[in-house]
């Protein structure tokens, strides 16, 4: 009851009355702020974007670290008021993730908030289109306490998943605009890509002269208790694999312990899930093994093999739910043993069915091109 009364009292009261009296100070139209709603670092989801303001010089910077599921309630809530006070004065605030601090406040005019999402596609469901699901929180808390309504654009990937985005946030259809995901821009970039193999090479030199297989599953259950699948048999792969491959394991970001690869498989499989960015294993790796995550949207851009390892694929779909049929969406085969896996990868070149990635990649990625990132600037800018 308390716990309830506290966030009522806070983000209908206490937040929309900051913003309310520090936004009678004038709107500074060169000020743009950065909202990172968990990470303490800035994400690769504002990296181009942040860069690009930074080079017109004219414009000031700042970004706000909530830690939201990572600290405790009173570093939290002052890491919140003292973003709400620097927005109120805000021409430009952008978000890649959901937030309930702006939920209650009438935002000033002139002031724009731009959501890019963290993730391309409509693969699990998420906002509101988990209400009264486990993972997601009841409708009537959704409504009482929007995460999205007060976005003035929200970017996608292609204009199919329109629809799905205008569910899970309630935001009307017209403010989703399908201009693309910034992140997805530094893809396109040869000398990325050149850079990224030297990287790995850093931390793995085993791979110089094998295949790369990457394994990126999504977490399981809430994101602030976030953990990792532990099924895909290490011994296994090693045994099947080992002789054309290497096995790199990249965990979500919000899993905090994750399992651990024994040493005598070392010169094998490693995590890497600490030291290189996602982006830089996707331009690396040979295939691609995941269960739900939406990274597989970024990975079509590379037209190479995806697998799912989806295991437990009821239960997840009880737990959250996807936007279309799992088994007709993905751009690939779909397993539950490790076994099964090892032999598709040994047929890969007779298995690999290209035009169905290819297919995939034009209708969720068509806005992907890698010039996102100047189409935002110029929608935001009114360019």
């Amino acid at each position: 009851m308390f716990k309830e009364f506290r966030r009522f009292v806070l983000l209908r009261i206490v937040y929309p009355c900051i913003y309310w009296i520090f936004s009678l100070k004038p709107l500074e139209s060169n000020k743009v702020i950065f909202v990172e709603v968990a990470f303490e670092t800035l994400s690769n989801n504002f990296t181009l974007l942040y860069q690009a303001f930074q080079e017109q010089k004219n414009y000031q910077i700042q970004v706000h670290y909530l830690r939201n599921g990572f600290c405790n309630k009173w570093t939290y809530l002052k890491n919140c008021i003292s973003l709400i006070i620097d927005t109120a004065t805000a021409k430009y605030v952008f978000l890649s993730d959901a937030s309930n601090v702006f939920g209650c406040i009438p935002i000033r005019e002139g002031s724009i908030f731009t959501q890019i999402w963290h993730g391309c596609g409509a693969f699990k469901k998420w906002g509101f289109s988990t209400a009264n699901l486990k993972f997601g929180d009841s409708e009537k808390v959704l409504r009482r306490y929007p995460n999205y309504i007060y976005n003035t654009y929200m970017t996608v990937s292609s204009p199919e998943v329109v629809w799905a985005y205008a569910e899970a946030t309630g935001l009307p259809k017209e403010r989703i605009i399908p201009v693309g995901v910034s992140r997805t821009d530094i893809l396109y970039d040869t000398e990325f890509r050149k850079c990224a193999k030297e990287h790995l090479l850093k931390f793995m030199p085993e791979a110089q002269d094998k295949k790369i297989i990457l394994y990126a599953p999504t977490f399981r259950g809430k994101t602030n208790a976030a953990t990792a699948p532990d099924q895909l048999s290490i011994s296994q792969f090693f045994a099947g694999l080992s002789s054309e491959y290497v096995l790199i394991v990249k965990y979500h970001p919000l899993v905090r312990q994750r399992p651990e690869i024994e040493r005598k498989y070392s010169g094998f499989a490693r995590d890497l899930s600490e030291e290189i960015d996602i982006e830089e294993l996707l331009c690396v790796s040979d295939i691609c093994i995941t269960d739900y995550s939406s990274l597989i949207f970024e990975y079509s851009l590379f037209e190479r093999p995806m697998i799912f390892f989806a295991y437990d694929k009821d239960e997840y779909c009880d737990w959250r739910g996807f936007y279309y049929d799992y088994e007709s969406l993905v751009p690939g085969p779909v397993f539950s043993e490790t076994k099964e896996i090892i032999e598709y990868i040994k047929g890969i070149d007779n298995n690999f069915d290209k035009d169905r990635v290819r297919e995939f990649k034009r209708i969720f990625m068509s806005a992907c091109d890698g010039h996102a990132t100047e189409r935002i600037l110029q929608m935001v800018l009114g360019e």
